[in-house]
């Protein structure tokens, strides 16, 4: 047997550092068998997004493809029926009826003129149309009279004929001088004068009596213009009281004060409607393709956030609205630079009762739909197409 040497047993020193070196091979045994189900969680992770991936691009090409139905303009505006509050008669303002931003029904008074100068003009128009009536009565005497003178004068004519017939005889047996059968003859002249005066008297009062006596005095010309007169001055009278057109609110009443002189076309103030409301809009010309009068409408009023009104696209102007501008744009002179260009649309508000008050001026949001998909774009349905032409 082989000698045991001490140099070949390993010291305590040298036992103790190479103990240690085995546990952390035993540790990191033990640390990597955890990490296996972590991974393959993140493997399947990532294979359900490669998958999920395709789904959201069909899903969004999808929306895309089925979706533009709706037209969206917040270049749209309430609008309102409104007018400057005036009268065609010129005049002093006695009282003002009606207080600023006050409702008003239709036909209520607003304010009032002087009615004194309008009430003697009726009254002046009044008594020249019954002048006229007395006049008219007097021409209708003065023709029954004329024709009473016709029918004396054609009574007198044949004893005058008769008579000058016999002075002849006796004068041609000198039994009556020459100078009896001249007057005769002149009697018989002058009678017959008679009557032709009277009948020209008869048609000049005829004439001025419209061309018939029996025709009703209300429909004598004369007659009918001192009656325009005096509706004329009645009209005046009863536009010195000004009422509202229509229903609404009174506005920029204080513009106007009592005891101002009033002239027309000047409006006293301004009356704005509270019963025909609509919507104008201007979207875009690109955004006019499929959009056509008929279509629905959601309104969105920026005043009112959360309350939704309905409507209807009621009609689209022919023009744009640079058309209806003072200078136009001349686009065949200069530098010319392509500007999207604004439609007006009308819409109507079908279910305005009920809801918050709408106020000209106010700034609204339209959604329109047109019920036209916006489809496949043309680079794609182009391909489609002559695929299925090369199929059949």
């Amino acid at each position: 047997m082989s000698e045991l040497r001490t140099e070949d047993l390993p010291t305590s020193a040298e036992h103790a550092e190479s103990a240690p070196l085995a546990r952390p091979q035993t540790s990191a045994t033990s640390q990597t068998k955890p990490s296996e189900p972590s991974s393959a969680t993140g493997q399947r992770l990532r294979r359900g997004l490669f998958l999920l991936l395709p789904i959201a691009l069909l899903a969004c090409g999808a929306l895309y493809v089925l979706g533009g139905q709706v037209i969206s303009t917040d270049n749209a505006y309430i609008q309102a029926d409104r007018v400057g509050v005036s009268t065609d008669v010129a005049g002093i303002v006695e009282s003002i009826e009606v207080t600023d931003n006050q409702l008003v029904s239709k036909g209520q008074v607003l304010f009032r003129l002087r009615p004194k100068p309008f009430q003697i003009a009726l009254d002046s128009a009044e008594a020249q149309l019954g002048e006229v009536r007395n006049q008219l009565e007097n021409l209708k005497a003065s023709y029954v009279q004329a024709l009473a003178e016709i029918t004396q004068a054609q009574s007198e004519i044949p004893y005058y004929e008769t008579n000058v017939i016999r002075l002849e005889k006796l004068l041609g047996v000198s039994a009556v001088s020459r100078t009896q059968y001249d007057d005769a003859r002149h009697l018989l002249k002058a009678a017959q004068q008679k009557v032709a005066v009277a009948k020209a008297q008869a048609q000049t009062t005829l004439a001025q009596l419209g061309g018939s006596i029996d025709l009703p005095l209300e429909q004598q010309p004369a007659y009918m213009q001192a009656q325009a007169r005096v509706d004329e001055a009645a009209r005046n009278l009863k536009n010195s009281v000004v009422v509202a057109p229509f229903a609404g609110i009174v506005t920029n009443v204080d513009a106007l004060a009592t005891g101002a002189y009033l002239q027309p076309p000047q409006s006293g103030f301004s009356l704005v409607s509270t019963e025909h409301i609509w919507v104008a809009a201007s979207p875009k010309e690109t955004e006019l393709t499929h959009m056509q009068p008929g279509q629905p409408v959601e309104i969105s009023v920026d005043t009112y956030p959360g309350v939704t009104w309905h409507g209807t696209v009621e009609s689209i102007s022919p023009a744009s609205s640079s058309s209806f501008s003072l200078l136009p744009a001349q686009n065949t002179t200069g530098n010319w630079v392509k500007v999207v260009q604004r439609i007006p649309v009308r819409i109507s508000i079908d279910d305005a009762a009920g809801k918050p008050p709408l106020r000209h001026g106010m700034s609204v949001e339209a959604d329109v739909d047109t019920g036209h998909a916006r489809g496949m774009p043309e680079l794609f349905s182009g391909l489609f197409v002559s695929r299925a032409q090369a199929h059949e």
